[in-house]
């Protein structure tokens, strides 16, 4: 075993990272159980995709094979939520992840959302072409299959529901399933307006019903698309995600005796923040101080700070070189 140099031995050792943690792994409390899920779900929405392709071709009806066409995307939807959770858990301590793993899933989510704006641009394309050039549908015999269908996707929708309180899970919660669950989400909407369409073309005989309900449907698709991408994009870009957070990690500086004069607050994965924080201090307390001030805040799990003397007047700038830096990351 190589002995260590005399400048080494003499060291005192530097205490523990405690109070935050040190392992790295930024996954959601709730991840093996929501990978599990999004497999099942993916293999549920694989068996439905091909009745609703196979009704809609027999019943010549637009809406089931819209439906068909928007299942298929569910099913890429929850192969992509199922793979985020599988590399995600794969590489969760590999060091190349300076922050850890834990932003694989919302990369899912905004690749999902991407395809449901996809799957919205084909409905419509779809449907404005069968209200122009209309065709008969075989109403009778698509409705029950559409039933079914809607009753698939309320069953793969109870699975993916959030483990957490609606409240958390939609202020902090894993977007990953978020992502997938708005997908079936869309498709019962989706479901619900095909049947509306062909119970009216069925028994009013109004033939246009069917494919404007799949336009309607594409507009109410291409509007999920758009707020998930917005939320998933948000935190891929690392833009402030929880204000009321950072609000109470600069008040808890504050009552520590310290002046927060740059505060930096983004995601890691959920259910996990970090944190950059400069502090002046005219009493010159270290950087543990404030460190202890925040260790039992919920959500944070990351922290670097540093620690200034405080200047005579706060509007007076301090020379970059003779500034004394007392920092801790944790």
């Amino acid at each position: 075993m190589p002995r260590l140099p005399p400048q080494d031995q003499d060291r005192p050792p530097e205490p523990a990272m405690d109070a935050f943690r040190v392992d790295r792994t930024y996954l959601g409390a709730h991840h093996g159980r929501n990978e599990r899920r999004a497999w099942l779900a993916a293999g549920i929405c694989a068996v439905t995709f091909l009745v609703q392709i196979l009704g809609g071709l027999a019943f010549n009806s637009i809406a089931l094979l819209a439906g068909g066409v928007h299942m298929a995307a569910h099913v890429a939807a929850l192969t992509i939520a199922g793979l985020a959770y599988l590399l995600a858990r794969r590489y969760a301590k590999d060091s190349r992840f300076a922050f850890g793993t834990g932003k694989i899933g919302y990369l899912a989510a905004f690749t999902n959302a991407v395809a449901l704006a996809i799957t919205a641009a084909v409905l419509a394309g779809e449907s404005v072409m069968r209200l122009t050039q209309p065709e008969t549908a075989d109403f009778h015999g698509a409705t029950p299959v559409a039933v079914s269908v809607l009753a698939i996707n309320l069953l793969c929708m109870w699975l993916l529901r959030p483990a957490e309180a609606p409240q958390e899970a939609a202020e902090d919660g894993d977007l990953n399933l978020s992502a997938a669950h708005l997908h079936l989400a869309a498709d019962v909407a989706v479901s619900v307006l095909t049947i509306a369409g062909l119970l009216a073309g069925e028994h009013l005989g109004w033939t246009w019903a069917d494919p404007l309900a799949g336009a309607l449907g594409a507009v109410l698709v291409a509007r999920f698309a758009w707020g998930l991408a917005r939320r998933s994009g948000a935190v891929l870009l690392d833009m402030s995600p929880n204000p009321r957070l950072a609000a109470e990690i600069g008040a808890r500086l504050e009552a520590a005796g310290g002046h927060v004069a740059d505060l930096h607050l983004w995601r890691l994965g959920p259910g996990h923040h970090a944190a950059i924080a400069v502090v002046r201090d005219a009493a010159g307390r270290p950087a543990a101080h404030y460190r202890t001030a925040l260790a039992d805040l919920p959500g944070l799990s990351h922290v670097t700070l540093e620690v200034r003397p405080e200047a005579p007047h706060r509007d007076r700038e301090i020379p970059a070189d003779a500034l004394t830096r007392k920092s801790a990351s944790v």
